[in-house]
């Protein structure tokens, strides 16, 4: 590797954002020959994007992978992300991601990612599924320690305010570090700093003000600034800005970072209600993990953007619960007064499923087929009567995780500008990630795409400036 930076403001290659995407292109911008400065908004505590609240990646692998077992061949992952994105790819980019993710989980190995075996109630992803031990806050340590020893410069606090683009190329990039402001001239940009979920303003913008009640999953520092910039100054876009990965969390979240735990599983056990103690979807589509990314935009759909998911004492178990408890009562009447709903429209919603269902086995990991008849809208599987009290609530409420609109990059990872090519710019993660997200989300496909371009970022980055 080449000596440490000589001149801290024109490093060979500057990596916008401190996530999973930022990380895997400075360690691999700097494994190519680079010098690399990382521009990180967040304070060092709080490091890591949205990363630090993920716990696997999904992985293709031919035979079993570490911790990984069976196979997951290409085409049935490929097969599983057209399901969820009702075919709304870039099937090129697709494919990339999904071919490079095998290779991808020995180069985490390599850099000090630990994997584990998959824990019950994680959805039934032990084939499909690799799991970080210690979670992603421990990636994110592995990486920025890694990223430490190899001397790549790490600003934290660090806001970019103007990412300046002249005749097809990055010139410098400003930014607020300390309070005071630093130009920077790379030779190469490669920007990896998320959606724009966590700017409420911009967010209302697209969807109406609907979106005030919507609460983050993530980190409080993706306000899509420099995307925002790079839009501005004609960087070709990609995905629609009401497209985002939103699941249903739970109501009593705090409006950011509240993270993976937040995030309710029941659903396919459960009757979901809205606030009219009516159903409006089959809870029992598909399994979880190709499923559960729609259930933020169908609570965003219903009054107040709330929902309430009802279970009894047999599916209690049966999920990783949230962590805050259930609401709990003997009579589903008095479960729905608990929840502010009108607990005898709610016993006669119930009452009129548990009608409904039908004879047949239960398998809770697997589509089983047990479904209701005569209901709209009716469950296709795991349709058990809820009849075994105590009865427990969840009030839902749709939590963002990141948006689908971003930057259109190519099979190098390169940013498309306003007339082609961009001569030195790069984009990996969630900024680029509508291309091969249109809509809907796959468990664990977003670091996926996080490691496989920031990989390729960081490599096409130092090479350009070799």
């Amino acid at each position: 590797m080449p000596k440490p930076l000589a001149d801290p403001l024109k490093p060979d290659v500057l990596v916008i954002g401190g996530g999973n995407a930022a990380l895997t292109a400075a360690l691999s911008a700097r494994e190519g020959g680079a010098s690399v400065t990382i521009l990180e908004a967040a304070p060092k505590p709080y490091r890591g994007g949205n990363s630090r609240h993920t716990r696997n990646f999904r992985c293709m692998h031919r035979g079993p992978l570490g911790v990984l077992s069976g196979a997951y061949h290409a085409d049935e992952y490929y097969d599983d992300l057209l399901k969820v994105t009702k075919n709304n790819t870039d099937p090129a980019l697709a494919q990339l991601a999904i071919n490079a993710s095998e290779e991808s989980y020995a180069w985490m190995e390599a850099h000090g990612v630990r994997f584990q075996s998959a824990l019950s109630g994680t959805l039934s992803l032990s084939r499909t599924n690799a799991f970080f031990l210690g979670g992603g806050k421990a990636l994110m340590n592995a990486y920025y320690a890694r990223a430490e020893d190899a001397d790549i410069a790490i600003h934290y606090d660090a806001h970019v305010d103007h990412i300046a683009l002249e005749e097809g190329r990055i010139a410098r990039v400003v930014a607020t570090i300390e309070n005071a402001e630093h130009v920077f001239t790379p030779g190469a940009v490669v920007v990896a700093s998320g959606g724009f979920q966590a700017d409420t303003d911009w967010l209302a913008q697209a969807w109406g003000p609907a979106a005030r009640n919507f609460l983050i999953r993530g980190t409080p520092y993706n306000r899509g600034v420099p995307l925002r910039d790079l839009l501005d100054q004609g960087v070709q876009s990609v995905g629609d800005p009401t497209q985002c990965h939103a699941v249903a969390i739970d109501g009593r979240a705090p409006k950011f970072d509240g993270g993976i735990v937040t995030r309710l599983d029941c659903v396919p056990f459960s009757v979901v209600v809205n606030r009219n103690a009516e159903r409006f979807y089959d809870e029992g589509e598909d399994v979880w993990p190709k499923r559960y990314a729609i259930w933020g935009r169908l609570v965003a759909a219903q009054p107040d953007q709330v929902a309430y998911a009802i279970i009894d004492s047999q599916s209690l178990d049966l999920f990783m619960p949230s962590v805050f408890p259930p609401i709990q009562a003997d009579t589903i009447e008095g479960l729905g007064q608990q929840l502010g709903l009108h607990g005898g429209k709610l016993r006669g919603t119930v009452e009129a499923f548990n009608a409904a269902c039908t004879e047949g086995d239960f398998h809770p990991t697997e589509l089983d087929g047990l479904a209701t008849t005569d209901l709209s809208p009716q469950k296709t599987n795991w349709a058990r009567p809820i009849v075994q009290p105590p009865f427990y609530g969840y009030s839902l409420r749709p939590g963002v995780t990141f948006t689908y609109l971003g930057l259109k990059v190519d099979e190098t990872a390169r940013v498309s500008g306003p007339d082609g090519r961009m001569e030195n710019l790069w984009a990996a993660g969630e900024i680029m990630a509508g291309s091969i997200l249109g809509q809907g989300y796959l468990a664990g496909f977003g670091m996926t795409i996080g490691t496989v371009f920031g990989r390729i970022a960081g490599r096409e980055a130092a090479a350009y400036v070799r």
